[in-house]
């Protein structure tokens, strides 16, 4: 008994090298999980999912200006959620397309479309692997989503919006900068009913690990769940950028790096904020 207990907590606090395991797909897909994360995406109070109403209508005005968009603007927002930029980018006339996992957000996104008479087009998959006819002016990646991204999904990622884009087409997204990443500390918690029943609404037992590798700039908050029936894993990695990391990886595959903001509403860049934004253009 003292053996096996002793060797579960040993796998329970096991670090593993980095993006070693990926499991957004169970997050944004099981039931329980997508229906917290879709009422933290509609919860205008909390920067959860997704930021507050006030700065989505500050970070929509500035959009609609920078790039100029109407109706003739193609756009795709990756990771669109409940539809709370695609369905702003609609009122102002654009073409809009949205592309997220949850099946859940979707569905709540083409309902709000159906309501206003919004023609957008949403579709339930992962970006990973979208593909489509179409050529758009801009695609947008908002809530830091590329930073949980492995350096091969990046890859895979910044190579698809190269080619979605039509010529000097520009893409939008915002990172956690290295500041984030300095305040950051390891530590080891276990809580029951971790983070307020979020995992499951029956009981269990939760353990968050957090992890920092230096060299690479990641972390790691892995998440144990253990119910009466089951035990599962989280692991939710993040990777930091610099301001000459950001811009490298984007020239890598053929972005010019036009411009850096300290976030997606056109707040200048500083050297302290602890996000930043890149406008890149394809070449």
């Amino acid at each position: 008994m003292g053996i096996d207990m002793f060797d579960k907590l040993e796998k329970i606090n096991a670090c593993p090298a980095p993006f070693e395991f990926y499991t957004a797909v169970d997050l944004w897909t099981d039931a329980h999980t997508s229906k917290k994360m879709l009422e933290y995406h509609l919860d205008d109070s909390i920067d959860l999912s997704s930021r507050n109403k006030t700065f989505i209508e500050r970070s929509v005005n500035w959009i609609v200006s920078c790039f100029g968009v109407g109706e003739n603007t193609r756009i795709a927002d990756f990771g669109c959620g409940p539809g709370l930029y695609t369905t702003r980018f609609a009122e102002h006339h654009a073409d809009v397309t949205g592309i997220d996992f949850s099946e859940r957000a979707i569905d709540y996104a083409r309902t709000v479309a159906a309501q206003k008479g919004l023609a957008i087009n949403y579709h339930r998959e992962n970006y990973l692997a979208f593909e489509t006819e179409k050529r758009f002016d801009l695609i947008t990646l908002i809530f830091c989503d590329f930073c949980a991204l492995s350096p091969f999904q990046r890859k895979t990622l910044l190579t698809r919006f190269y080619t979605l884009l039509k010529p000097g087409g520009a893409v939008l997204l915002d990172v956690h900068s290295l500041n984030t990443f300095d305040m950051i500390e390891e530590a080891a918690t276990y809580e029951r009913n971790l983070l307020d029943h979020f995992w499951s609404p029956d009981e269990y037992y939760g353990f968050l690990n957090t992890f920092k590798y230096d060299e690479d700039k990641v972390t790691l908050d892995k998440y144990t769940i253990v119910e009466k029936t089951r035990a599962r894993t989280v692991y939710n990695w993040l990777q930091f950028f610099s301001r000459n990391s950001l811009r490298e990886e984007f020239e890598k595959f053929g972005f010019e790096a036009e411009a850096f903001y300290s976030d997606v509403a056109g707040t200048p860049f500083s050297p302290e904020s602890p996000d930043m934004a890149i406008v890149a253009k394809k070449r």
